[in-house]
């Protein structure tokens, strides 16, 4: 027992160290490794998981059913979801009343991410997952991604795998552990548990899995439609703040990167403290009224049931449609069900700026009609920009033109990300992280300038930053050990 003690240090004895200097060694081991090999085996393991997608019209899909008085479709099982009509009225703001379809989905499902170190350096183990809506078919996911209808086989399909990871974390390392919302424009109150489990197991790795470091899965992030929603949500979570990150990263110049390795360090040369942070989201929270009522969905005002379809009478924002699915490498084989396609790419952009030497991030408070508290932290622009051709101009975003023409030499990050493809079909947003001199006014009730360190403390806990701002918190944390670059 001794010298298997001394060989092979223990999980807790490795807990000694700071899990954010473990991250960043992660992260600096791949960053700069080449990811051809991986894109390789991605590109191998598409040719035996695809999806065959197939628009179909609502009243036509298997197992679904349309309620008579209501018009609210959902699965025959009472699981899954269904999709529901709501009312939004927002006294003050821009847009003050609208109604729209939205996705009841009640369950909280697991996004989990597996980790095991090799070498002294920890690794990750990813799946590469189809999903009907998702581009391409094939994104890189969790381990496990799974809704609590799908882990439990209300669908009759096989088990997901390593679930057991998750469900029981007793005997393994719990590195983030956190429930977090999806789109509130388009889920009613929808929350996954997001975590990263640390086991000194030995895993079978199966078809379709591989173990990568954090700075593999940075470089990828650079990469289109490659790195799905669910994982980058899974990744913003992880704990990657400390004031001894330069130590690990490597001694950088004076330029961007050694302020975003200052703002994901020590606390000290923000602006605001995380207390007056916590105050300001608790204002917004408090003078904002946003009621949210649960409507039925047949004669929805301004929506328009036709052609097998659900669809704003202006002919912009989204369709409720149906799919027919043909899945290879899934629990199950085929499927149908209703899905959210939105029109137009949209634009999720957080514009940072240089303060005493940390970077800072410009953050939102925004208003959705399907968030639980009324409030989250968003990117500084997030929008369809075509949308707004239709809305009055006080709704227009206040840094839309600042992002959309934005110098080349200040774009810091550019890459077109998909969104859930479970839920979605081929939704894309460009994420951008853009380097500007604007002016913020230091008791703005809608914008605040935080530092990667405070972001990454406010998603310690639910609710605070929404999952397009979780989605650039990992795109800023693969700029912490240099450039991505494409393979």
């Amino acid at each position: 027992m001794t010298d298997t003690f001394r060989n092979r240090p223990s999980l807790a004895l490795r807990r000694r160290r700071p899990i954010a200097l473990r991250l960043a060694e992660s992260a600096a081991a791949g960053a700069f490794a080449d990811t051809a090999d991986v894109v390789r085996w991605f590109a191998e393991y598409g040719k035996r998981a695809y999806t065959r997608t197939e628009r179909v019209p609502l009243e036509e899909l298997k197992d679904w059913k349309q309620d008579p008085g209501t018009g609210d479709i959902s699965h025959h099982s009472g699981k899954f979801f269904s999709i529901e009509g709501v009312e939004v009225h927002v006294p003050g703001a821009p847009v003050a009343h609208w109604s729209q379809p939205i996705i009841n989905q009640p369950e909280v499902g697991i996004l989990g991410i597996l980790a095991k170190e090799f070498d002294g350096v920890l690794h990750f183990l990813m799946q590469a997952k189809v999903e009907p809506g998702n581009v391409g078919g094939l994104q890189l996911s969790p381990t496990v991604q799974a809704t609590r209808s799908n882990y439990t086989r209300v669908h009759g399909g096989r088990p997901v795998p390593y679930l057991e990871y998750f469900l029981d974390t007793e005997d393994h390392h719990i590195v983030a552990d956190v429930r977090q919302s999806e789109q509130g424009s388009a889920f009613l109150r929808k929350r996954n548990r997001n975590m990263v489990v640390e086991t000194a197991d030995d895993v079978h790795v199966r078809d379709g899995f591989r173990w990568l470091t954090l700075g593999q899965l940075h470089r990828l992030l650079a990469l289109d439609d490659l790195l799905n929603m669910d994982a980058r949500t899974v990744l913003a979570c992880l704990p990657l703040a400390h004031p001894e990150l330069p130590s690990v990263h490597g001694r950088p110049d004076e330029g961007f990167r050694d302020a975003l390795l200052r703002s994901a360090g020590a606390p000290s040369g923000t602006l605001h403290t995380l207390g007056e942070l916590l105050s300001w989201i608790t204002q917004a929270r408090s003078r904002t009224d946003v009621r949210t009522a649960r409507v039925p969905l047949a004669g929805l005002p301004g929506w328009q049931h036709r052609d097998g379809r659900i669809s704003h009478e202006s002919g912009r924002f989204f369709d409720v449609v149906g799919v027919s699915v043909e899945a290879g490498g899934r629990e199950v084989a085929r499927w149908s069900q209703p899905m959210i396609a939105p029109y137009g790419t949209g634009v999720a952009a957080f514009l940072v700026r240089r303060f005493r030497g940390v970077l800072h991030i410009l953050a939102h408070t925004r208003v959705e009609a399907g968030y639980l508290d009324v409030i989250e932290l968003a990117p500084t622009v997030q929008c369809t920009p075509a949308n707004y051709e239709l809305l009055p101009p006080e709704a227009r975003p206040r840094f839309l033109d600042t992002v959309l023409g934005a110098p080349r030499e200040s774009i810091r990050y550019d890459t077109v990300l998909s969104e859930e493809g479970g839920r979605f079909h081929h939704a894309r947003n460009r994420y951008l992280i853009v380097e500007t001199d604007a002016e913020v006014r230091p008791d703005d009730p809608e914008f605040r300038w935080c530092s990667l360190h405070q972001l990454v403390e406010l998603l310690r806990h639910s609710h605070y930053l929404n999952v397009q701002a979780r989605s650039l918190v990992a795109c800023l944390h693969s700029l912490l050990s240099g450039p991505a670059a494409r393979p």
